[in-house]
């Protein structure tokens, strides 16, 4: 099982429906508001990197009020 984490900039007004909308996909294990340069927080837990990228892409990619996100890939050292 591997980890990333996700930060989120979110259309002003829909960070509530940007939350929700994340809390409904599987692989998302937390999701949390955050102050600064970005709105929402997520962390998403994955099998391999296809199920990553299906997550990334396929899905949060599709939610209505995401407008940037940057992915941090969590690593074993």
């Amino acid at each position: 099982m591997s980890t990333a984490f996700v930060l989120i900039k979110v259309e002003p007004g829909l960070e509530r429906d940007v939350y929700l909308a994340l809390l409904g996909i599987d692989s998302v294990t937390e999701t949390h508001v955050s102050y600064g340069e970005y709105d929402l927080v997520t962390r998403i837990d994955f099998a391999d990197e296809g199920e990553m990228a299906k997550t990334l892409i396929g899905k949060m990619r599709s939610v209505p009020g995401i407008v940037k996100t940057e992915t941090l890939i969590a690593v074993e050292v």
